[in-house]
């Protein structure tokens, strides 16, 4: 809901428990007056007309207080926005009016030719708040050095703590919590990619736990280098600062009737305490971002711990038949189907099949597949090129590469920029001709390396390609889904390193980490919880001991119950499977396809976080409840704790599918959880329905 103020200067936005407010001065000031609980428009207005402070000469009474600071004028605070035309810097703007249409406010403002729109956008039935910027230029070239998305501003508090995903590769979205201090506090990526670092979400909290209290907690849907910032200003006020690009050292060129467009930055607040931020950031994922969000993702087998780069089509049919009988629904063959890949050193850039080893090209085995009752996917990694490869020999000006400099190679690869034409048409017609020739239900789309020596020296402003690689990437996905509306695609970068809301709206779901093993999956899936549902969350079961990390050994009944906490994927060797392992894969594999729509659309509740001893999740779709816990360790013969759950009626009583038991909705559950005398980890999976 949209309320405006009679005279055009007061604007509130409203969610089913949030408002937004901002207005304008005479001064043409642009100002943040609430984000937090649901306010009206005359509340709105009594907060717009308090005097703004008077301080001396060495503090601005706009700086924390100014909805999109410009670099420019009487403001210190870090600016959202800086341009340079010719030898000039700065902005100094002018109100010149606001639109409204479904839902979407445009506060539209005026420095010259140049044109800034401020948008502002609440969903229905949803308290995320979406901001982004348009900057338009309609007289000579103007170069961006910056343009954030938002700046957001936080109420007045003594004290506030900060909380960020953090990380590295094979060990992605781990949550850290700290006290914020005055100065700044900047994550990001430099890296050409979302980045296994950090992933572009902040928190902010007083003194929340994981059900009660104030959060606000902010997102950025941008799929290349990026960085928020968030500053705790000398008089103690909040204000948090992000968009694309990772430093101010110039972002865009625009000529004369170019436009730039940021990515979305939302915000939400939430006063159900970190677990309800969550769940509001899930739903509001599952119903506007995340394509087909209401169809169930299938249960996946991937080959590639089984075979890696030792691929022939009649090894596939033996795993595919295996997969079969587990009850697997989406086979995928992963890296080495195409050109001269046998190993990781030739082949990337040729989406042909390898006729060595798929003689018929991919459709025979993809036939072979549905016959089997199951969809049929493919791995490929289109931004990427070996030096050893036809597309390189042909086009080796087509890399991101800085003249006069060693190339430099990660997985013996390249990095193609997508920012040309030339190579976003060559990998438009590759895949659309692949997807084309067989019948393809699946891609997994990787991105194996960063961004290292990211030059274009042909081109008239090389520093675009940051920004227009991924502009490109967006562009090819999108052109690829509408011509292929049956394909489903995941988004992977050696794991979880290209995470977000951008490519999120893109692609069905995300390879959240290269470790599969269900321990440290437990921390990963925990911080990947507290912004992304598990209707995107891809997990494997793969073999014991983990081969990929530590080599530590785990049940399969472990490694299935972390994995089901998710998207399920099985990307072990089946061919080495015993056939007691493979009847209890199928098993889990049928219990998963019964819970199936609980875990993936279901409100999630973290009953206890992973770290030591017991932890556990619980999901809860309509009648029905999913309860996933896991015994990491148990000391000096203490009891296994007894989890009470959320989310459910305390005025009904609820059966548990698997004993018969009845309990009243205000439910404490003890499910006999118990370590084995070797050590072994345990897990369980407990159901209730609502009688």
């Amino acid at each position: 809901m949209l309320d405006i103020s009679e005279d055009g200067r007061t604007w509130v936005l409203s969610g089913p428990a949030s408002s937004y407010a901002v207005h304008v001065t005479e001064r043409d000031e642009l100002l943040h007056l609430h984000w937090g609980p649901r306010i009206g428009l005359a509340d709105a207005e009594a907060l717009a007309v308090r005097p703004l402070p008077d301080f001396w000469p060495f503090e601005s009474p706009l700086d924390g207080r100014e909805e999109y600071p410009v670099e420019g004028g009487p403001r210190f605070v870090r600016p959202a926005l800086s341009v340079r035309v010719a030898e000039r810097r700065g902005t100094e703007w002018a109100y010149e009016g606001h639109d409204a249409e479904d839902g979407e406010l445009r506060l539209r403002f005026r420095d010259g030719d140049l044109h800034i729109t401020l948008h502002y956008r609440m969903r229905p039935s949803a308290d995320v708040v979406e901001r982004w910027v348009t900057v338009d230029n309609r007289g000579p070239a103007v170069e961006l050095l910056r343009a954030d998305s938002a700046t957001w501003t936080l109420p007045d508090r003594d004290t506030w703590r900060l909380s960020q995903l953090h990380g590295r590769w094979g060990a992605e979205s781990r949550l850290t919590r700290s006290a914020l201090t005055h100065g700044e506090k900047v994550i990001g990526s430099r890296r050409g990619h979302t980045s296994h670092q950090h992933l572009p979400w902040v928190a902010l909290d007083t003194e929340a736990t994981e059900e009660h209290g104030e959060v606000y907690s902010c997102a950025l849907g941008w799929s290349g280098s990026w960085r928020i910032a968030v500053a705790q200003l000398p008089d103690a006020r909040v204000q948090i600062t992000g968009g694309a690009g990772h430093d101010d050292s110039g972002l865009l060129m625009l000529g004369t009737g170019e436009s730039y467009t940021t990515p979305v930055f939302a915000g939400l607040w939430c006063d159900g305490g970190f677990g309800g931020a969550s769940r509001a950031w899930h739903a509001y994922q599952r119903a506007y971002v995340i394509p087909d969000a209401d169809r169930d993702r299938p249960v996946l087998f991937n080959c590639w711990e089984a075979t890696e780069f030792d691929i022939s089509e009649e090894q596939q049919r033996e795993l595919a038949g295996r997969a079969a009988a587990l009850g697997v629904e989406l086979f995928v063959v992963d890296d080495g189907w195409f050109g001269a890949r046998t190993s990781d050193r030739a082949g990337l850039g040729d989406w042909s099949p390898n006729l060595d080893r798929f003689p018929g090209g991919l459709k025979p085995l993809a036939d072979h597949v549905h016959g089997l009752g199951m969809q049929f996917g493919i791995w490929v990694e289109p931004e990427m090129v070996n030096p050893d490869s036809d597309l390189y020999r042909a086009h080796p000006d087509w890399v991101q590469y800085q003249s006069g400099r060693t190339r430099t190679e990660f997985r013996n690869q390249l990095v193609l920029n997508l920012a040309r034409e030339d190579v976003r048409e060559y990998l438009w017609e590759q895949l659309d001709g692949l997807l084309s020739s067989a019948p393809i239900d699946y891609v997994k789309w990787d991105f194996n390396r960063c961004f290292t020596d990211a030059g274009w020296p042909d081109d008239a402003y090389p520093q675009r390609l940051w920004v227009d690689h991924v502009r490109g990437l967006y562009a090819l996905l999108d052109r690829l889904r509408a011509a292929h509306p049956g394909v489903a695609f995941e988004s992977c970068s050696g794991g979880g390193g290209r995470i977000d809301l951008g490519v999120l709206s893109r692609t069905d779901q995300v390879w959240t980490s290269d470790n599969t093993d269900p321990l440290d999956r437990l921390a990963i899936q925990h911080g990947f919880s507290q912004i992304h549902p598990a209707r995107v969350m891809a997990a494997w079961v793969t073999d014991s001991p983990n081969a990929m990390l530590n080599h530590r050994a785990s049940s399969l009944r472990f490694r299935f119950v972390s994995a089901m906490a998710g998207v399920l994927g099985v990307g072990g060797d089946l061919t080495k499977w015993t056939q007691e392992e493979l009847a209890e894969a199928a098993e889990w594999v049928g219990l998963y396809k019964e819970i199936r729509a609980v875990v993936q659309r279901g409100d999630q509740y973290r009953l206890r976080p992973p770290e030591g001893g017991l932890s556990a999740v619980q999901y809860v779709l309509g009648e029905e409840t999913v309860v996933f816990a896991w015994l990491q360790a148990q000391r000096y013969g203490e009891p296994v704790p007894t989890l009470r759950l959320r989310g459910l009626d305390p005025t009904k009583t609820y059966e548990c599918l698997e004993t018969g038991e009845v309990h009243r909705g205000a439910v404490l559950l003890h499910h006999g959880l118990r370590v084995g005398v070797r050590g072994d980890l345990d897990a369980a999976i407990v159901r209730l329905k609502r009688k």
